[in-house]
């Protein structure tokens, strides 16, 4: 079986994704652009609505690393 390795993402990255949401995005949109499942969107606005989001990042997010992650999720599920 095959195990999917767990991705670490910034914190500024998590703000932007909840960002999104929070401007009436929808979740599946959010999550396909991003290359990410729906669940850990979700589990982010949870924690952000309890002010539990925010942690150390390693790196902030630049809007060309979004860009890049929306456009590989999207030549991914083009493939």
């Amino acid at each position: 079986m095959f195990k999917v390795p767990k991705q670490a993402y910034t914190a500024e990255f998590k703000a932007a994704a909840v960002q999104r949401i929070k401007d009436g995005q929808g979740f599946a949109v959010v999550a396909r652009e991003l290359g990410m499942s729906e669940q850990t969107l979700r589990n982010w606005v949870k924690a952000d609505e309890s002010g539990k989001l925010n942690g150390a990042g390693a790196k902030p997010v630049t809007p060309e690393q979004m860009e890049l992650s929306r456009l590989r999720a999207e030549n991914k599920r083009l493939q």
